[in-house]
């Protein structure tokens, strides 16, 4: 059954509320436009999904990736997901969680990178 509007602001209610801690400790970064002044907004309905982090000006999704993206299945999910995305013009950065805290700088170059990249603009 095909998600409604009212269905689609509920859930991501409830994945805002329920974020992991990979995802508060990005958040707490990304928004409020503190990495090179480029505006986020995290779960954003995109379709059937909910992209992690989402910046409208580059069309740039960054998926957070746990241990539950490891498995065949949840690859081949992953791939048909990101296939999606892509499809309706957006770039999809994956970070694994652990970067997140183990190399937390890495992970904001990373995505600073590709920002700049899509932007055509070194900010």
């Amino acid at each position: 059954m095909p998600f409604t509007p009212h269905k689609h602001i509920r859930r991501a209610r409830t994945l805002r509320r329920e974020q992991t801690e990979a995802e508060k400790r990005l958040w707490g970064y990304l928004r409020n436009r503190h990495l090179s002044g480029f505006k986020f907004i995290r779960q954003e309905p995109v379709g059937p999904f909910f992209a992690d982090f989402l910046c409208r000006e580059t069309m740039l999704i960054v998926e957070v990736d746990g241990v539950t993206h490891g498995e065949d299945h949840e690859i081949a999910y992953d791939a048909r997901r990101t296939a999606y995305l892509e499809a309706q013009g957006y770039r999809v950065h994956r970070v694994p969680n652990i970067e997140v805290f183990n190399n937390f700088d890495g992970v904001l170059n990373g995505i600073l990178l590709e920002l700049m990249r899509l932007a055509g603009t070194a900010r």
